[in-house]
């Protein structure tokens, strides 16, 4: 489908050419090109539609190539540009980042075909924006190339606009059209930081000028062509409006439910009776003396991630405490295991009026600090009405969480809007924060790269390796369903090939582990199940591990980890734990949630990707057979890691700042 798109999509602008009057500017634009080629060739995005065609035009007297993506939704895109001859190298991406994961690949490709006297054609501004802003990797291309930038417009008179980022731009039939070549502009080989910036916005002033140029030639409306300028950051909180006002209003009802609420959860083992009070704002701690630091994380992962700030935050501040919170049992019997001295863990508090201004009266943080995407309306703007600085630490967003905040808008912006800093995972999360009214936002990385691995409970782990002894063994970590029908037939596979081959699955919700067994043994595996207190025996095909808080002592027991949630478009889970325990991993295609940490894997070929039973079988026969496979993947993994780390010392350093100095701190008030 995407290939007949794209031959389509050829034959039409192939139409508007044949079918409008043409100019070109300059006239002899054909022999200006040729004495500067190879170079690169560069366009605004959501005005590139008919650029195919200057290829024609030009006669094709020099090679023209572009990278496009890799995914099949780019399909399309490739089959159009080799249609006009223009050869399609496959890469990251369809822009040169030059921080962005995956921008090394793209620069090093360019660099490739400029070299061997392409001509490489590129847009300048990068999805999903700033619209008409240049990025750096246009002018990094060109420093290292030697070769120079051209800008380039082309216009029609009649066009549709669609309302995207940059206002794509479908050019119509019998219009009168125009080509428009800029200057070229030759950056320096010895450019620094500052010098490149120079020469990124003269890019954005060629390109404003040639497509100006254009539009003007054709008598086009640029207007309509030209992306509406973001916003004015915004220097204080926003206006809480109505729409929070009515959460807040409604939260109120609450208090009404709440106890019957958290008696259901009570009897499914999701809240401890004893420390109940806690939900409704009242301690179970005394609070200790002096300055004290509050971060709120949601669950198991965020706190492992979160663990190794507070260590190094109360290890540069003596006189300072801090206050965890949680929303889920496994997370506080972690927090009971690993919490350091001067580090008190509480539950959090349901986020209603009443209940969240009793948990502050009572606390009287000096600084809060959010963690990744736990956003609770109540608290964010009663610790903003105190005047207590405000930190979202390790924020990530998905694509689906930014649509419904975004279409949330009357929520969105006076909540973000109030966190005096922002640190997010990478640059896409950090663009997306801004959209939705973060202030002071900055990409930093992503602390659960320098996290520790999970825990191993070596009692357990002996009892399990002597169950398993001399049995390979493959963890199949948070699975969702029907993952696991899929690994079931990979095992049958290994199995035939491999005897005593043995599966544990750990599925991502407990819950679900007498259904999976139940399934499998309609299957004829034989399947032991963790949640009855069974162990695996010699003839255990397929152990469930139904259980909380056990990864770390699973990725301890094998070499080899599926992690879940990735065969199916969950967006999958986090491989870092298992990396941490020298697992090597394998994945399923869908692994969004992840980007930058799988990108970076697959990169330096530290994980292997699969689609099926058939291909999880062979990775995982040839991990457990081939000599060279588990140190290759070792090694890819640790050095896609080094790449993203650092995380961890630029936040402490970002925290201490919001913290009041020993001499001056005090009880927020």
């Amino acid at each position: 489908m995407g290939r007949l798109a794209g031959r389509l999509g050829a034959r039409y602008t192939r139409f508007v050419l044949r079918t409008s009057t043409v100019t070109i500017e300059p006239p002899d634009m054909v022999a200006r090109a040729n004495a500067v080629q190879p170079f690169i060739l560069a366009m605004w995005h959501g005005q590139f539609v008919l650029m195919p065609t200057l290829h024609e035009i030009n006669g094709k007297s020099y090679p023209v190539s572009a990278i496009a993506a890799k995914h099949r939704d780019a399909t399309a895109i490739r089959t159009l540009l080799r249609e006009f001859d223009i050869e399609v190298v496959q890469g990251a991406g369809a822009g040169v980042r030059k921080r962005d994961r995956g921008g090394s690949a793209a620069l090093r490709i360019a660099l490739r075909q400029l070299k061997a006297g392409s001509t490489f054609s590129i847009t300048a501004d990068i999805p999903p924006g700033p619209a008409r802003k240049a990025g750096m990797g246009i002018v990094t291309l060109a420093k290292f190339s030697g070769r120079p930038i051209v800008p380039f417009a082309v216009a029609t008179s009649r066009f549709l606009v669609f309302p995207t980022w940059s206002r794509l731009t479908i050019n119509l039939p019998y219009s009168k059209l125009a080509y428009v070549m800029g200057e070229p502009i030759w950056v320096p080989a010895d450019a620094d930081e500052a010098t490149l910036d120079t020469y990124r916005r003269e890019v954005e002033a060629g390109l404003n000028d040639v497509t100006k140029r254009a539009y003007d030639i054709v008598g086009g409306s640029l207007a309509r062509v030209t992306p509406p300028a973001p916003p004015e950051p915004l220097t204080g909180p926003a206006p809480e409006g109505l729409a929070l006002k009515a959460y807040s209003a409604g939260t109120r009802l609450l208090t009404l439910v709440a106890p019957a609420m958290l008696a259901v959860r009570g009897r499914q083992g999701k809240e401890e009776a004893e420390r109940r009070g806690e939900r409704y704002g009242k301690a179970s701690l005394p609070r200790p003396d002096g300055p004290l630091i509050w971060l709120h994380a949601a669950s198991v992962g965020e706190t492992n991630a979160v663990l190794p700030v507070i260590e190094h935050v109360l290890a540069k501040r003596p006189d300072l405490s801090v206050l965890l919170t949680t929303g889920t049992v496994t997370s506080a019997a972690m927090a009971r295991r690993r919490l350091p001295p001067r580090a008190l863990h509480q539950y959090i508090v349901l986020d209603a009026p009443d209940y969240v201004r009793a948990f502050l009266d009572y606390w009287q943080p000096n600084t809060a600090v959010f963690v990744e995407s736990e956003i609770w309306p109540n608290l964010v703007l009663e610790v903003s009405r105190r005047s207590i600085p405000l930190a979202l630490i390790n924020a990530r967003m998905s694509s689906r969480s930014a649509r419904r905040w975004a279409w949330l808008k009357g929520l969105s912006l006076p909540l973000f809007s109030r966190f005096d800093l922002v640190l997010t995972q990478n640059e896409p999360f950090a663009r997306t924060l801004s959209r939705l009214g973060a202030r002071n936002v900055r990409a930093i990385g992503n602390l659960k790269i320098d996290a520790p691995p999970p825990v191993v409970d070596a009692v357990e782990l002996d009892k399990l390796r002597q169950a398993l002894a001399g049995r390979s063994v493959l963890v199949a970590a948070s699975t969702h369903d029907p993952e696991e029908e899929t690994i079931a037939d990979a095992h049958r596979l290994i199995a035939s090939r491999l005897p005593g081959f043995c599966t544990i699955i750990a599925p991502r919700h407990p819950g679900r582990g007498k259904g999976i067994a139940e399934m499998l043994r309609a299957k004829g595996f034989t399947v032991a199940l963790r949640s009855a207190g069974e162990r695996p025996n010699e003839t255990t095909d397929i152990y469930i591990v139904d259980t909380i808080g056990e990864l770390g002592t699973l990725y301890a027991l094998t070499d080899v980890a599926f992690v879940g949630g990735s065969l199916i478009q969950h967006g999958g889970q986090n491989p870092i734990e298992a990396i941490g325990h020298g697992v090597a991993v394998l994945t399923g295609p869908h692994w969004t949630n992840f980007r930058d940490i799988y990108r970076a894997l697959l990169r330096h070929k530290g994980a292997r990707e699969v689609a099926n039973a058939g291909e999880l079988a062979t990775a995982i026969e040839e991990i457990l057979t081939r000599e060279d496979e588990l140190p290759r993947l070792r090694s890819g993994a640790k050095t896609a890691l080094a790449s993203l780390a650092g995380a961890l010392d630029g936040t402490v350093a970002a925290l201490l700042e919001l913290l009041p100095a020993p001499t001056q701190a005090r009880r927020a008030s």
